[in-house]
């Protein structure tokens, strides 16, 4: 899952999200319309669906394949500023909004997980205290992190319940393979293999300020030249399909399919097709 600075917000469907990250009431029946999203810090798949997982400054919605939106999940309204998938479990990160139990932190959420996808959530650890903007979980179950007031990378090895420094890292976004951590940071594309203790640049690398692993191990990202970029199992990079815009979001669905949110919308992006899910209204 994917982390990047704060970017303007727009606003997907009909009906507006207040400023403060509550959703406005959903209507059913036949004058149900989609619920509003606005401002999108990230996506991810659905490991129980086909659906997506949209995180969003006021909660987490679905996203089916044909463009349905839906949410918000459990009716909870925090803003979302980390989140990752782990397993079968949902792990966020963020603001509570004006509705968010109390339980859950403030003014910062520390990092709250779901099993039950998004329908009831619980504060595992630092709770009221710290706001990762950045989170995301590698293949072997290892958190990581880093927290908004803050550039020392934060491991978990027990799912999120204890926090250890790593190195001093000041990095858009994160993304762990079999072969180490990767940072997308200003300098370039670093890699740690010492599990976050120290990075190294990575040759020939594209500039990105977006990352995720895609299903074959590889690396996929946003290019701060305003494309996407993928790399082939010898470590070469391609440039993809250019972006409207810079992008809030950004993941991996596939070897060769992506999700980013830019300024069309939440965008699906294939070898050849390219289709809008939910578009900017």
């Amino acid at each position: 899952m994917n982390r990047y600075s704060p970017l303007p917000a727009f606003a997907i469907a009909l009906i507006a999200v207040t400023a403060t990250g509550c959703a406005a009431p959903q209507t059913s029946g036949t004058d149900a319309v989609p619920p509003v999203i606005e401002h999108i810090h990230g996506v991810a798949a659905d490991p129980n669906s086909e659906n997506l997982f949209v995180a969003t400054h006021g909660g987490i919605f679905t996203l089916t394949p044909e463009g349905a939106l839906a949410g918000l999940i459990g009716g909870y309204d925090f803003d979302a500023m980390g989140f990752t998938v782990l397993d079968d479990a949902l792990l966020a990160s963020g603001h509570p909004g004006t509705q968010t139990p109390a339980e859950l932190g403030s003014p910062n959420l520390g990092v709250i997980r779901s099993d039950d996808f998004g329908e009831t959530w619980s504060p595992i650890a630092l709770t009221g205290t710290t706001d990762f903007h950045t989170l995301t979980a590698g293949p072997d179950g290892t958190l990581y992190g880093i927290a908004s007031d803050g550039v020392d990378l934060l491991i978990s090895t027990d799912n999120g319940r204890e926090w250890n420094r790593g190195a001093t890292l000041a990095a858009a976004d994160l993304a762990a393979t079999n072969d180490g951590l990767y940072a997308a940071a200003e300098e370039g594309l670093l890699l740690s293999t010492d599990n976050g203790a120290s990075f190294a640049p990575v040759a020939d690398a594209p500039l990105l300020y977006a990352l995720d692993v895609r299903p074959d191990g590889t690396l996929a990202g946003v290019g701060t030249d305003g494309a996407l970029w993928s790399q082939n199992t010898e470590g070469t990079w391609q440039r993809l399909d250019p972006l409207q815009g810079a992008a809030q979001a950004f993941t991996a669905i596939g070897d060769d399919s992506f999700v980013v949110v830019d300024d069309r919308g939440i965008v699906q992006i294939a070898p050849d097709d390219t289709t809008v899910l939910a578009p900017v209204r």
